[in-house]
Formats: C-alpha cells, sequence, structure tokens
C-alpha cells in the first residue's frame, strides 16, 4: 500500500493509503467476472425477448442488468487507467 499526502480543508497535510498495483490487479479482476457474470444474464434475457417469451418483467430486469453492466465498464475502465498511471510512474 502506498500512501500519499493530501491537504485536507484546514490545509494540514493528512496522510492518504493507496491500493497497491497488486490490489488495484484483484479490483480489477474482481469486476471483469462481475462484468462477465452480467453479460451473460443480458444475453439471456436478450434471447428471451428475442424468442417472444418477453414480459414487462424481462425488459425492466434486462433494463437493470444493463445499467449494472455499464456502470461495472465504467469502473473497469476507470482502474485500468489508473493501472496505466501507476506501472508507468
Amino acid at each position: 500500500m502506498l500512501k500519499s499526502l493530501d491537504i485536507s480543508a484546514d490545509r494540514e497535510p493528512v496522510e492518504v493509503e493507496q491500493p497497491s498495483i497488486d490490489e488495484l490487479r484483484g479490483e480489477l479482476a474482481v469486476l471483469q467476472a462481475r462484468a462477465a457474470r452480467l453479460s451473460q444474464m443480458r444475453s439471456h434475457l436478450h434471447r428471451q425477448i428475442d424468442f417472444g417469451f418477453e414480459s414487462s418483467t424481462t425488459r425492466e430486469r434486462e433494463r437493470e442488468v444493463s445499467d449494472e453492466r455499464n456502470e461495472i465498464h465504467e469502473q473497469i475502465d476507470s482502474l485500468k487507467e489508473r493501472l496505466r498511471e501507476r506501472e508507468s510512474a
């Protein structure tokens, strides 16, 4: 775990711990696994919709899964950027 100094509102330096590269990689792996599961769920829901087994619940669930998947991908992209910055430093 790396530590950096951050300036608090009262301008006093505060030590802030930053996760190590290995911790960031671990977090990335967890997020990628979650994204893969969500993609599988989303594909299953799309097949149900495409083959006529659609209901309002199916559509609603597909939207929830898609939204969550998009949020996870934003987190993955952000984490990858942090890793690139840390690895090049």
